[in-house]
């Protein structure tokens, strides 16, 4: 089983206690001792590792209870005593200054999740505190914020000209050592269907990334921030030399909206894609097998009064390239609502433009009570990229109550219901065609990676 793996490095809180080293950046002698010149990165290295910061969370998440020890006969019967409902966390990551004068930094979204209190250790051996800006779970990308004094930013590269076999340097936290460099080369580009993050246009790299790499930079030889270090592959648990990096690009496109509105406000076509794979080109009539071909489209949406018809064969955004169906998700979902974007398309054999303007989605919500009083105190909503055909499926579990029916059910915030009465749902307005208030409902709840059914009498 291929398993991929967050690099941030999670502390039992109470047991484990960090503490920053600092070693000293020696270079190497720039001539042998026949006066050759030998290659070395540490001038580069000089320059760019103030800019990498160390990063250290507190934080409380709700304990994961199983629903008998909710039930207070249960308890009593078995002499269970009242456990805190909450647990200590603490973290560390590793983040990159990208504004000195503004004191920001990027990380990634799951070394600051769910932090009370963020502390920033600088390269001089400062800690500082500092506070969340904004934070995109979807792309994993936060940006927080620390006083801006003595800063040192590093400066970005433009990441669309990244190559294959381009030599880079991964520099972080890992373990909690200190800082850390390791190098090694660009392994591919686009990597995406990975089923890490919600948005994925991967750097692949052989750079090793170890826990604590979360958030840190991946740079190139001339210095320059290319990537945000981010997760590895990890089959047996362990680095086999697969590291995933954000493009730099992608993170700072991101990064704007989290500064301006706290939050990214994605704009919608309201299309479903698939792959044109080669067949389907044949089928068509074309002659490349790069694009993506519309599946479905929302009545009412944006691309529906804009003119895109099932079928569409969509090969190109702002005059970019799309690939496959992974592309043309990942660059809607980095443009601002309000934004206009031209479409090249194919239908019929023939090549049109056409302009779309991206709007809002907005998610239905709705209470569950008003479905089943047995899931009462849940909070139900669509899930964002519904609108798009392009979510995983099922109706989000936006809020639950403690104590309330829906609770003591099973259901927990962020749980998602694939199916009722073994019939999928992908729509809140779905639930109620579906719900038999009589009789049983028998629910299927995808949970992170795992999937179970609830069946309430």
């Amino acid at each position: 089983m291929i398993v991929f793996k967050r690099v941030y490095f999670p502390i039992l809180a109470g047991v484990m206690t960090f503490a920053t080293m600092s070693p000293t950046l020696a270079a190497l002698p720039a001539f042998d001792s026949q006066g050759q010149i030998l290659p070395t990165l540490a001038p580069m290295l000089d320059k760019v590792t103030p800019a990498i910061v160390n990063i250290a969370t507190r934080g409380h998440v709700q304990a994961r209870d199983n629903p008998l020890l909710l039930d207070p006969f249960f308890r009593r019967f078995f002499g269970i005593p009242d456990q805190p409902r909450e647990k200590a966390t603490q973290s560390l990551g590793s983040g990159v200054v990208v504004d000195a004068k503004q004191g920001y930094i990027l990380t990634n979204n799951h070394v600051i999740d769910k932090a009370d209190e963020i502390t920033v250790t600088l390269r001089d051996g400062r800690n500082v505190s500092a506070t969340l800006v904004g934070a995109d779970r979807e792309a994993d990308v936060a940006v927080i914020q620390i006083p801006a004094e003595k800063l040192t930013a590093i400066p970005l590269a433009d990441s669309s000209k990244l190559r294959v076999g381009d030599f880079v340097v991964a520099i972080g936290n890992p373990f909690g050592l200190g800082q850390t460099v390791t190098s090694g080369i660009v392994s591919a580009l686009g990597r995406s269907g990975l089923g890490i993050e919600g948005y994925e246009d991967f750097i692949q790299t052989d750079a090793s990334i170890n826990p604590g790499n979360s958030g840190g930079a991946l740079v190139t030889l001339a210095g320059e921030l290319v990537g945000i270090n981010t997760a590895i592959l990890a089959p047996n648990g362990g680095n086999v030399g697969i590291g995933f990096a954000i493009p730099i690009n992608m993170a700072t496109s991101i990064m704007k909206q989290l500064v301006a509105y706290g939050e990214v406000r994605r704009g919608k076509l309201g299309v479903a894609a698939q792959d044109l794979t080669e067949d389907l080109a044949r089928a068509f009539g074309l002659e490349s097998k790069q694009g993506a071909v519309v599946s479905r489209l929302v009545a009412g949406s944006p691309a529906a009064r804009a003119g895109v018809a099932v079928g569409d064969v969509v090969t190109e955004i702002q005059g970019h390239a799309v690939n496959n169906a992974a592309d043309l998700r990942n660059t809607i979902g980095l443009l601002r609502v309000g934004e206009t974007v031209d479409l090249a398309i194919y239908r019929e054999g023939k090549r049109r433009t056409i302009t779309v303007k991206l709007e809002e989605t907005k998610q239905a919500k709705m209470k569950a009570e008003s479905i089943d009083p047995r899931l009462a105190g849940a909070v139900l909503q669509d899930q964002d990229g519904a609108a798009e055909g392009d979510a995983p499926g099922g109706v989000l579990v936006a809020e639950v109550a403690e104590n309330s029916p829906a609770w003591s059910a099973g259901l927990r915030p962020n749980d998602a219901l694939v199916s009722i009465n073994r019939h999928n749902i992908t729509q809140v307005r779905d639930l109620k065609t579906l719900a038999n208030r009589s009789g049983r409902l028998l629910l299927h709840v995808r949970r992170g990676d795992a999937g179970f059914f609830l069946l309430l009498e």
